[in-house]
This record gives C-alpha cells, sequence and structure tokens, in this order.
C-alpha cells in the first residue's frame, strides 16, 4: 500500500465545481499593465467553481450570517446551477470547462437510498468536463463509487487514489485544457485520511497517498515539460489545509487552489505565499466565479466573486428539472414522509454546538439510557426553518441531510480519564493552530455532558470543567455512552474512543432511534443549551483561519 509521508501537510481532499470560459476583452484589466491596457486586447477565462454538493438535488434553506444574525434564505437546486452553467456558456460559445470537485454523492436520502447512481444521469446532463473524487464517494464501496463515477460519462482525475497494491492509479492524476492557445492544467488530490475519517470499511481495495514531494515534481513537470500557463490544484483538504498548502514549497509553480471540503465561503481569495486559495461553500447553494486575464498569452490579472444560487435570480433549467424529479421519483413517496416537527430552527453551522446535534444526541440518549449520546462533528445538514409562526414539519429526506449513514446504535462503558483524554483529542482536531493537524470536521457533538474547555489552550489542556448528572466528571467512575456503529472499526471503539467495555450493538438505527424519539415528543424545540462552551469562540462560533481575514457569511 502506497503511504508516502507527507512533507508539508496532508491532504483531505476534494474539488469544487468549475466553470471555465473564456472571451476576449479590450478593457482594462485589475492588474494589466498601463502600456497593454490601451493597445493589446485582453482575452479572460472565467473559472465557475462549487463544492460539495452532497447529493442536494432541489433549493433548500440555507443559513447565512448577517449583522450579528442568523438569517435563512433559499438557495441552491441541480436544475438552478445548470441555468448559470448555461448562462456561462452563452458569454462564451464552445470556451466553457466545467469541473467538479466531488462529495457529489452522498449526502441527502436520494443518493443514499440508490447508493449515489441517482447523481449518474444528472451530472452526465449538466456537462461537466472533469471531476474528482471526494472524501465522501467512498461511502457505498470500492466497485459502486467506479460504477457510479465511470457512469458519469466525464473525465475524472485523481493524484493520490490507488488500487489496493498501491501501484495502479484508479484514475488519471491530472488533465490539461488548451483554450485559445492557453494551457490549463488541473491535478486532483483526495484526501489521504479517509480510512480515518470515514468508517474505514468504506475504502476498503483504495490506497492512498499523501501531499509530498512527488506532487511538487508532478507540478514542475508538468509545468515545464507539459508548457502549461496556468496550474490548478484541486483539492478537498480542507480551508486550513489548502491555505498552508499555498504557502508550502509542494505549490511553487501551482498558480490557484481551487479548493473544497471544509464548506467554507471564500468570498475573496486567500493569498498564499505562491498560490491562491479558494473554497465555494457547499449544497450546491454559491458558485465561486474567478475571472483570470491574460494579453499575449500571459496571466495579467484575475477577479473573484461568489455568487448565490438564487432560484429567483437563476429560474430552473426545465430540462434538468424533469430530469432531476425522475430520478428522485422511486424515493420520494418514502423520503419526504413526515416524521415529526420543529418549533425552532434546526441547523448545524456552528463549530461547537448545534441545535442538530443537540436533537438527534438527546434522541440516542433517551433511546438508549446511556449517561453521555456522542456524535461525529458533521458539517453538513440543510437547516430545517418553521415559517410564519408554524412548526415546520421533519421528513426522512431532512433526517438523511442530518445523518447521512445509518447504522446501528452501540453503547459501552467508559471512565471520566478515557471521555476526558477522547474529549481532548478531538479538540485538538477541530481546534489545533497548526492547521495541518486539523482532521476536518467540526467539534464532536453530545449530549449529557457539559463541557467548559479553552479553544486556544495547547494540545491536551483544553478542557477546564466536564460536568455529567450535575457534578463533575471523575476520573475512575464508569459512564455509560452510546455511539453509531462505524463499520470497520474494533468492537470496543466508539467514534473513536478506544477501549470502551460492555460494548453492545443494538438492533436499532440511529434514524429508527430519532424516528422514535419524534413520534413522542413533536413538536421538537432544539435549541443552543450551553452543553459545549468556550469563551474565546463564543456562542455563535464559525469557521475562521488563522493568519487570514476569512470570516464566515
Amino acid at each position: 500500500m502506497r503511504n508516502f509521508k507527507t512533507t508539508f501537510l496532508t491532504v483531505f481532499g476534494f474539488l469544487g465545481i468549475l466553470i471555465v470560459s473564456v472571451s476576449c476583452k479590450s478593457e482594462k484589466t485589475n492588474t494589466v499593465a498601463e502600456n497593454n491596457s490601451n493597445t493589446k486586447d485582453t482575452m479572460s477565462i472565467t473559472i465557475l467553481q462549487t463544492a460539495d454538493i452532497h447529493g442536494q438535488l432541489d433549493p433548500h434553506p440555507e443559513l447565512f450570517w448577517e449583522n450579528g444574525e442568523i438569517v435563512f434564505k433559499e438557495r441552491g437546486g441541480m436544475a438552478h446551477i445548470k441555468t448559470i452553467f448555461d448562462q456561462e456558456r452563452g458569454k462564451n460559445p464552445n470556451r466553457t470547462l466545467i469541473v467538479d470537485g466531488g462529495d457529489l454523492i452522498q449526502g441527502s436520502g436520494y443518493a443514499a437510498l440508490s447508493e449515489g447512481r441517482v447523481m449518474s444521469n444528472i451530472v452526465k446532463n449538466m456537462g461537466y468536463d472533469v471531476i474528482i473524487p471526494g472524501n465522501w464517494e467512498v461511502v457505498y464501496g470500492k466497485d459502486i463509487m467506479m460504477e457510479v463515477m465511470q457512469d458519469f460519462d466525464t473525465e475524472v482525475i485523481v493524484q493520490n487514489m490507488y488500487h489496493e497494491d498501491g501501484k495502479d492509479p484508479l484514475f488519471p492524476a491530472y488533465t490539461i485544457k488548451e483554450i485559445e492557445g492557453v494551457r490549463l492544467a488541473f491535478i486532483g488530490i483526495n484526501d489521504p485520511d479517509v480510512p480515518v475519517r470515514q468508517n474505514p470499511i468504506f475504502s476498503k481495495g483504495i490506497a492512498f497517498s499523501g501531499l509530498d514531494n512527488s506532487v511538487k515534481q508532478l507540478v514542475d513537470d508538468i509545468k515545464f515539460n507539459e508548457k502549461a500557463d496556468i496550474i490548478f490544484l484541486l483539492t478537498h483538504i480542507g480551508i486550513f489545509k489548502q491555505v498552508e498548502l499555498a504557502n508550502s514549497p509542494i505549490a511553487e509553480h501551482a498558480d490557484y487552489i481551487l479548493g473544497n471540503d471544509t464548506h467554507e465561503r471564500v468570498r475573496e481569495m486567500i493569498q498564499g505565499k505562491y498560490a491562491k486559495v479558494t473554497e465555494p461553500g457547499a449544497f450546491g447553494s454559491f458558485v465561486g466565479k474567478l475571472t483570470l486575464h491574460f494579453v499575449d498569452g500571459k496571466l495579467v490579472g484575475d477577479d473573484y466573486e461568489l455568487i448565490d444560487v438564487d432560484p429567483e435570480v437563476y429560474p430552473a433549467d426545465k430540462a434538468m428539472q424533469a430530469l432531476v424529479n425522475k430520478e428522485k421519483a422511486p424515493y420520494q413517496e418514502h423520503l419526504e414522509t413526515i416524521i415529526g416537527y420543529t418549533n425552532t430552527p434546526i441547523y448545524r453551522y456552528l463549530t461547537v454546538e448545534n441545535p442538530m446535534d443537540n436533537l438527534f444526541t438527546d434522541a440516542a440518549r433517551w433511546k438508549t439510557g446511556a449517561d453521555i449520546a456522542i456524535s461525529n462533528g458533521f458539517r453538513f445538514g440543510n437547516p430545517i426553518v418553521p415559517e410564519n409562526g408554524k412548526p415546520a414539519p421533519i421528513t426522512r429526506a431532512n433526517l438523511w441531510n442530518l445523518l447521512p449513514v445509518n447504522e446501528n446504535v452501540k453503547t459501552g462503558k467508559a471512565t471520566g480519564k478515557q471521555i476526558k483524554d477522547w474529549l481532548e483529542r478531538e479538540m485538538h482536531n477541530a481546534f489545533a493552530q497548526n492547521p495541518t493537524e486539523r482532521f476536518g470536521g467540526w467539534l464532536v457533538r453530545f449530549s449529557g455532558m457539559e463541557v467548559d474547555f479553552k479553544s486556544q489552550n495547547p494540545r491536551g489542556e483544553r478542557i477546564t470543567s466536564v460536568i455529567v448528572k450535575g457534578e463533575e466528571m471523575q476520573d475512575d467512575q464508569y459512564y455509560t455512552i452510546s455511539a453509531c456503529v462505524r463499520p470497520g472499526d474494533p468492537i470496543d471503539n466508539l467514534c473513536r474512543m478506544s477501549d470502551v467495555e460492555d460494548v453492545k450493538e443494538m438492533d436499532y438505527t440511529i434514524h429508527e432511534a430519532i424516528e422514535e424519539y419524534l413520534q413522542k415528543h413533536s413538536p421538537v424545540s432544539p435549541k443552543l443549551d450551553g452543553r459545549a462552551y468556550c469563551d474565546y469562540l463564543g456562542t455563535y462560533s464559525f469557521s475562521t483561519v488563522p493568519g487570514t481575514n476569512y470570516e464566515f457569511q
């Protein structure tokens, strides 16, 4: 199995959707030299990038942070993205490239029940030119991943995924597209920590390599031997590592890192030492628009903006909407069944605590009777928002958006010291000041504990207090815990906590537990109740990127 040691960072990843379109301009660009602006035409190549669609086919509520408040707006939908694609093609006929960066086939009920196949015809008809796999593409196993991605009928690239022998690549490492004499190279890089981040069994039969000097050698070869004018690293390693990569000698001859994975909304490109970084949100809610300006084949300037996929601004493409409806039809009745109601908005965008996770960890603790219920720090899940003072329905489709995998519930017992050591590790994964040590998700979620911590403290020194049943957690006392099965993990492992005792696998899944909870407790009113708190981060803690001016909006 190929396992290169990372030289500058470990890659996580996945790309977004790009559209490269070309037009000739004679107007002055931002950075075109004065002596060129009036004497030479400027050719402009526009790249539209989206990321981490996660099987979301339709418009949905999206969360925004505006003027110190959370607001919700309807965004997204594949048919509406198709309209944007076609508009860009219309501006520059035959001069458009569309690239998708992965996590396409997982994250919704429609994707899960079809094992990703619901996306095949849709993606095929969107007109993509290049796609790379993301960290969740492995969720249905290697064979189905390969089948679905080949059914896209689109060029798939990735530099660091191999068959089990670690020698034969799953897909080509890169591709070069030439537009009016400008050679654009795209190198795909996926997350090498997939076997750890996802259930280990998902990626069985796949070997990964890290981001090391071999990547630099590839970049340099494409630059100097393949004569690429612009090199894009299409990565799914998360915003923190993407910024780190932009400052790494690996990217010395790269120009742009079209990043994905952490669902961040980069509205102004982040300038690194060697490359600029983008990341255009998730769920098809946004399209990043990068426009490159050339004079005589030389890059002289660029512009960037993040476009909201607003259904009122970009009406649905009728043919694509009909195809989406057709693909959804076999699963629609089951998934659109209402299983409960909520009086308060259910969302998941905060780094520490979210109403969405409070709801389902409360349900797991209620069902199992455990002292503490724990869950992964997922980043995805579309909000569910009551309107006009009436409770909002919760459907099975919503439930799949909340929890994109549905495994049996598992219980066991661990000492207070085990639990605190586990929490310290998970806090480091989420809040490490060294971005290469971050793990991709947010803080783990839980019910039954109240945890105060200091995110800026050194590794192993973040927890200041853990309260269970109104009392401080004792190191030598045992507490019962519940979590979901992670196929491929040892039996005594619960949500990456090892050496758990008296482990039992229940005969019901986490979805079944939540449905039962909702039947008995609807309408529910999940809210932030301080079960995890850090003074430095505050109540409304959105992602930050140390050393940059990035702000979630």
